[in-house]
């Protein structure tokens, strides 16, 4: 019969607040654009009021205004979409296979990348969640919330009414897991089963959530996708008074009135923190949009430890190997000699060092050409082995640790950068060309790898068929899996490398305007994408 749709009595699901309209199409009911909470600039979300009749989901929701007008650039490798903007953006999109209650599937709630500045649910076009429903028998769940100046805008200072702006974003979040607790059942979901997971930012919002007692038993399992940051890359360089003060310098708004900020429209907040930015910068300070610890959000656990609720979550946590590498690509790489890599990895990292490198490299990933060690990641990955071996030492739930380590045929050969494992996790990559790598591989993979989080949020265990055994992690050892054309298990494999690297290497700072492409200064204002 072919790919069926409806959109009609069978698609209406009965919620707490109200009903709504879905459409059913391939096998899949898809809920677009379901309201889950509301909210005042700066102030906590609100649960939504019911209503009568029957509304439609059938349209995404707004997503959050970003600051910076995104440059197209990168969409071979990460293709993204754009999408109406409105800070009253709490909406969160619902796929599921059965909309019968008893039905109690695995709810798995996907938070998106961008830091706490950008991003939507809908951004990549990788994120859509009807094939990883269909294929894992999952109902899954995907979230907009507050961002940037209006999630993350600390006005603690100026009123009790504020006294958790700075973490508004987060609490959005809450809301959500409020709501699918409260309706995710009439979708066919477990609202005892509940997975978060995200990558990037998303994957710190993972991370965040575990630190907060509102969110305790919200959720289940959770799943950190290249989300470990240090503190210090997270943390402003201002203080949350200084950065309010100057824009409502720049908006010439006294400062015994600042909650005339919550009435400046959109486009003029947004000028105005823009402004306030280049300012800052010129002096050396740089505006980091991020949670802020209190009295409801405990803190980063790699410095204020993990919450006991937390302690009893089974996690999975891991990263790509080369995330942001900025290193160009070497033409015709695998046609050099090995005299001639080494001179190119000595240039980079000294005569003295080469061999050590090339040595550590080939132990940690024999058959990969050494000159990918070039790209090796050491933004995300030392932090997120601390964070899995104080997770394993602190808790008593399992920590399972990977990595994903495929080349890919872009540019001569790509080594897996920032994003590129998502369409594999969502079981997407026929939706991504450049994901279409050797006969047979790209199947394999995504099959292996959709199915390893499918396990996870079914029963906290990524093990399947098909894959070699996968330990959790302890606070001695680091279990990793590898996924690539042919996955591996290894033990404590890059310990030696990454303390090597982190020693030859200069220091990573990251900065958003290393990825801006100013060669034409004619062309118009932009930044690259950077997730």
């Amino acid at each position: 019969m072919g790919k069926r749709f409806k959109c009609n009595e069978d698609t209406i699901v009965q919620t707490k607040a109200g009903s709504l309209r879905g459409f059913f199409y391939d096998g899949v009911y898809n809920f677009h654009g379901i309201r889950y909470a509301k909210a005042k600039r700066f102030q906590q979300p609100q649960p939504v009021k019911p209503w009568d009749g029957v509304k439609d989901a059938l349209s995404y929701g707004y997503i959050c205004p970003i600051l910076n007008q995104p440059k197209p650039s990168g969409e071979v490798a990460t293709p993204h979409r754009f999408w109406p903007e409105s800070e009253h953006c709490q909406y969160l999109n619902v796929w599921t296979n059965s909309l019968e209650s008893s039905a109690k599937k695995p709810v798995m709630v996907w938070f998106h990348g961008g830091g706490f500045s950008a991003g939507s649910s809908i951004e990549q076009v990788c994120y859509e969640g009807d094939n990883l429903a269909r294929f894992g028998d999952v109902v899954l769940v995907s979230v907009n919330h507050r961002l940037n100046v209006f999630g993350f805008l600390d006005m603690s200072d100026f009123g009790e009414v504020y006294k958790n702006s700075g973490n508004a974003g987060i609490a959005d979040l809450v809301a959500a897991l409020k709501w699918i607790r409260e309706n995710i059942s009439a979708f066919g979901g477990d609202p005892d089963n509940v997975t978060i997971f995200g990558q990037s930012g998303g994957g710190g919002k993972v991370t965040t959530l575990g630190q907060v007692p509102e969110a305790d038993g919200l959720f289940h399992k959770a799943v950190v996708m290249s989300g470990v940051l240090s503190e210090s890359m997270m943390t402003s360089e201002i203080e949350p008074r200084e950065l309010v003060t100057a824009i409502l310098d720049q908006l010439n708004i006294p400062v015994s009135n600042a909650g005339e900020l919550e009435k400046v429209p959109v486009h003029h907040l947004i000028d105005a923190v823009n402004a306030v930015e280049v300012k800052f910068s010129k002096e050396g300070k740089k505006i980091s949009w991020a949670p802020r610890a209190n009295g409801w959000y405990m803190g980063d656990p790699l410095i204020a430890g993990f919450s006991e609720h937390f302690k009893k979550i089974p996690t999975l946590v891991g990263t790509v190997l080369g995330e942001f590498s900025l290193e160009p690509p070497i033409p015709h790489m695998d046609d050099l000699s090995a005299k001639e890599r080494r001179a190119i990895i000595a240039e980079k990292y000294g005569e003295e060092n080469a061999d050590e490198v090339i040595r550590l490299f080939t132990e940690a990933y024999p058959g990969k050409n050494e000159l990918y060690v070039r790209n090796l990641d050491l933004m995300f990955r030392p932090d997120t082995l601390k964070y899995i071996r104080k997770k394993a030492q602190a808790g008593s739930a399992p920590v399972y640790s990977y990595m994903f380590s495929t080349i890919f045929d872009y540019v001569g050969g790509k080594l897996a950068w920032h994003c590129s494992d998502i369409p594999f996790w969502f079981h997407n990559a026929g939706r991504i060309p450049v994901c279409q790598l050797d006969e047979g591989v790209t199947e394999k993979l995504e099959n292996q790898m959709s199915m390893s989080i499918v396990n996870f949020a079914r029963t906290g265990n990524p093990c399947v068929a098909g894959l070699p055994g996968w330990r959790c992690c302890t606070p001695e050892h680091t279990y990793t899996m590898v996924f690539d054309e042919t996955c591996v298990v290894k033990e404590d494999y890059e310990d030696e490398l990454l303390q090597f690297m982190e020693k030859v290497s200069p220091p990573f700072r990251f900065d958003p305007s290393m990825f801006a492409d100013n060669d034409d200064e004619d062309e118009e204002e932009g930044r690259a994408w950077m997730y």
